[in-house]
Formats: C-alpha cells, sequence, structure tokens
C-alpha cells in the first residue's frame, strides 16, 4: 500500500525548525533530515473526525467486529493510518478504570477522586498491546516479515504474543542480562519468540536492535516507532470515556521510555486541535530514583519543550557525564529501568501541553504503593505502583489537591514480576536481601505475610480465630 504526501496520513518531524513530512509507508524511527523523533500526523480535512466523542459509544453494540471489539481500533477514526483490513488486532484493550477509594485515602485523596487505569488487562498483560496492535499494523502494511524490539521485559512479551497469535511475522528480542522480570522473560519464550540475551542493561539492548534493524532491514517496534504511540493514545481515550468524555484533573503516568507519557501528550493535543476537549488534564511523570532522567533533566535542569525548539545541551551534558562515570539505571521497578529514553523530546512536549510535573520516588515508596493497590484488588508490577506513589508524594506537596480528580495507570499485571511481590509479603531475611535490600527497601509496613501453622486443626482454628479482624 502507498500513500503519497497529497493523501490523509503521514510522518512529520517533530521539530519546529524541520517539521519534514514522509509518506505513511516508509519504514523511519527518526527524521532522515535532522534526527528529531517523528509523529503520524493527518489531514483531518480530508479524514473528518467525529463532531463528538460520544460517537464512540455505539462502536460498543458492534462486538461481533473485530475492529470494535479491540480498545484500539474501535477508535481509529482518531489515528487513520492503516486501512481496516490490514489492521491487527488481538483483542487487546478491554481494561478497566477503577474507582479504588482505599487506594484514594492513601494517597490523600477524597475517596471518590482516584481511579485506576488497569493495563494489566491485556493480553500480554500490559499497556504495550495497544501500542503493539497499531505497529504491527504498520508493520503489515509495509510487508514486515520479522520485527524486533530492545525490552525490559513488557515489550518483548508483546511482540512475541502477536507474532505468535498471527502468525504474520517473526519476533526477534534483545534483552540486558539478568535485567528482566522471570515472569515476562517466560511470556517471550513461551510464545516462541528468538530472544538474544546481551551482556549490559536496556540502553545497551536499545543502541544494538537499532544498528541490527538497520543492517538487516527489521523492523522495529519499540517505542521510537511514531506508529506504537498512535495505539498507545487509546488508553487515555477510553480513560475520558469511562469518564463521560470529562477530562480528570490529573494523569499520573511511570515514566521509562516515556512512550506513555508521550502518547496521552499526542492524545491530548489532537482533541483539543479538533475541538472535541474543553481542556486538558495535568500530566504526572514518576520517575524510580534509581532511573530519574527525565526529573534531573526537567525539575532540575529546567529542560522544556520550548514550543518545538528544546535546548538540549544540558541533555547532552547529562548523558555525557552518565557515560564518563558508568552511571547504570537500578530499579526493583525493572520496567522503567532505563536510562535513556528515547521519546525524551517527545515526553516534554507532553510536559507543555498537559502543564506537567515530574517526579522521582524510592523503591521503598513503589512498593508500599504496590501493597496498597493490591490489597485493594488490582495487582499490579511494580513499576505500575510508581504512578500511585507519584499521586501520593505530589499530595503530599499540595501540588494535588484533595478534591482533584486522578487517575493512576497501571501499566502491568502483578504477574509480571511475583518475585518482588512475594518477598515483600514474606520478609523472609533471604528473600529480602536477595530481592529487596540491593535496591534500599529495607521496610514492609503493609506485608500480608503468610502464618506458619502445624498440621492440627485445633492450632489451625486458633490460627483463623486469632487473626479475624
Amino acid at each position: 500500500m502507498n500513500l503519497s504526501l497529497t493523501e490523509a496520513a503521514f510522518q512529520r518531524c517533530i521539530s519546529r525548525r524541520c517539521g519534514a513530512t514522509f509518506a505513511v509507508d516508509e519504514v523511519l524511527t527518526a527524521c532522515p533530515k535532522c534526527g528529531h523523533l517523528l509523529d503520524v500526523a493527518y489531514d483531518w480535512d480530508r479524514l473528518p473526525p467525529p463532531k463528538s466523542l460520544a460517537e464512540f459509544e455505539a462502536l460498543w453494540a458492534d462486538r461481533a467486529n473485530p475492529l470494535s471489539f479491540s480498545g484500539v481500533w474501535r477508535f481509529r477514526r482518531l489515528l487513520p493510518f492503516a486501512p481496516p483490513e490490514l489492521c491487527v488486532t488481538i483483542g487487546e484493550g478491554q481494561t478497566l478504570l477503577h474507582r479504588a477509594d482505599a487506594v484514594a485515602r492513601y494517597v490523600g485523596v477524597q475517596p471518590d477522586r482516584l481511579y485506576l487505569q488497569y493495563e494489566g488487562m491485556n493480553p500480554s498483560g500490559s499497556f504495550k498491546d495497544n501500542g503493539m496492535s497499531a505497529a504491527f499494523s504498520h508493520a503489515r502494511m509495509v510487508g514486515a516479515t520479522t520485527a524486533a524490539c530492545a525490552s525490559t521485559g513488557n515489550t518483548s512479551a508483546s511482540l512475541a504474543i502477536y507474532c505468535a497469535v498471527t502468525r504474520l511475522m517473526r519476533a526477534v528480542i534483545f534483552v540486558g542480562s539478568g535485567k528482566i522480570a522471570y515472569g515476562k522473560l517466560s511470556q517471550a519464550l513461551d510464545y516462541g519468540a528468538l530472544t538474544l540475551q546481551i551482556a549490559g542493561d536496556f540502553d545497551d539492548a536499545m543502541a544494538r536492535v537499532q544498528q541490527v534493524a538497520k543492517q538487516l532491514g527489521i523492523y522495529l517496534v519499540n517505542s521510537v516507532n511514531p506508529f506504537r504511540l498512535e495505539g498507545q493514545k487509546t488508553i487515555m481515550y477510553r480513560v475520558l470515556e469511562a469518564l463521560r468524555w470529562e477530562p480528570p484533573d490529573w494523569i499520573v503516568v511511570p515514566g521509562g521510555n516515556l512512550g506513555n507519557s508521550s502518547a496521552f501528550g499526542k492524545a491530548f493535543m489532537e482533541l483539543l486541535e479538533l475541538g472535541l476537549i474543553r481542556r486538558a488534564p495535568r500530566l504526572a511523570v514518576i520517575n524510580a530514583a534509581g532511573a530519574n532522567t527525565l526529573y534531573q533533566l526537567y525539575e532540575q535542569q529546567s529542560l522544556r519543550w520550548n514550543r518545538g525548539e528544546p535546548n538540549m545541551t544540558a541533555a547532552d551534558r547529562f548523558f555525557g557525564q552518565m557515560d564518563a562515570e558508568g552511571r547504570r539505571a537500578s530499579t526493583i521497578a525493572s520496567a522503567i529501568e532505563i536510562n535513556r529514553p528515547v521519546n525524551l523530546t517527545k515526553c516534554l512536549r507532553a510536559l507543555e501541553v498537559c502543564s506537567g510535573v515530574v517526579r522521582e520516588v524510592t523503591d521503598q515508596d513503589i512498593l508500599d504503593a504496590k501493597a496498597q493497590v493490591g490489597a485493594g484488588g488490582l495487582g499490579c508490577e511494580p513499576a505500575s505502583a510508581a504512578s500511585v506513589a507519584g499521586a501520593k508524594k505530589l499530595r503530599a506537596e499540595g501540588v494535588i489537591g484533595p478534591n482533584e480528580r486522578v487517575v493512576c495507570v497501571l501499566t502491568g499485571h502483578q504477574l509480571k514480576d511475583p518475585n518482588a511481590t512475594v518477598a515483600y509479603h514474606t520478609a523472609e531475611r533471604t528473600q529480602c536481601e536477595k530481592v529487596l535490600a540491593p535496591y534500599g527497601v529495607t521496610q514492609a509496613p503493609f506485608a500480608n505475610r503468610p502464618v506458619a501453622v502445624a498440621n492440627d486443626l485445633d492450632e489451625i482454628v486458633r490460627q483463623i480465630q486469632a487473626h479475624s479482624h
């Protein structure tokens, strides 16, 4: 399929000084002219959007249509880069916006004001399936036969499941040695992906997969791919739908490679441009303290998007010093254990569009928040809980008000990384020393410890009665 620049969908450099455009059927991860990131853009005069977001509700009645069943392609009029017959879906996006009153009390907002967007309900157990569906559709459009990614685990699981279910492509996955949770690695292996475990961390794997993809002509599905972010926009459409199309006051999201925050910013930027919402929510991006590049650059060194002309001198200096010192990311929240976020500039744009803030939280903060989320019945992986820990911090600072409506994005399922969960709740010395202590987690104030009991009926009954609330 060939779409020329005169047609409705195209790719555009995000740099204000460049703004070069390219056909939608070109496979690009950066602008060939200036090296900046690319957007997927649309001529909305040729592809008129809906007059109201409420029009999407009618598609719920068309559940026999795979594209209407998809929580991504149900909103295809807002990401119309692929013809319907080439859109790939495995049922992604059937996710839940859950009102979480107990977590609200923990964060410090009114009980009916905090919501958890639970992306762990996706087929591979994380938010990545939203973007993978879109990237996979573009790969199909351009005739790709092999797709690759670098991953801390969730991207690899998502790519592997799309390849396994559709049989359209072969998956090649790059992971850093010792830098992937077994719950995620097991998915890539089980789904038949070629998994290459290289010496190094995610940043090393990312550098290598880009080189290999270029040399071998392999389709790259990391979030540097602009089509990935088109799918991830739909997370915000589903949040708006669940809130009857009224934007919340805050969206709080973990920050790793910064694909989600970038996609959310683009979603709200486009909805404002199209007049489909009156205002954008504020955006809070939460880094783990052991992988806090965005926090350092945005909050400490005041790096800004500056309407498309960011001064990247501070970032270049930061990365140069990081290389000179050999600093590596280190956090128990493995999904956001990334020092070189590829979507940094797009995230800066999102922060400008959404009047955003950035915070860092410790691994202790993350696991405590994770335990509170789990106690409410929505188990999440550690990285997900950074959003709740960050909301609690922002509330304590007075940045988030007690009556403001807050949506925390939970990016992945609890079973992605069960080791951290078990270590926190059992608090066994050996487990804590092995799993938690290296990350500075020394307490488990919300642990739900198993009770050792003799194989004796009377003793079992006594223990149950003793632990009754």
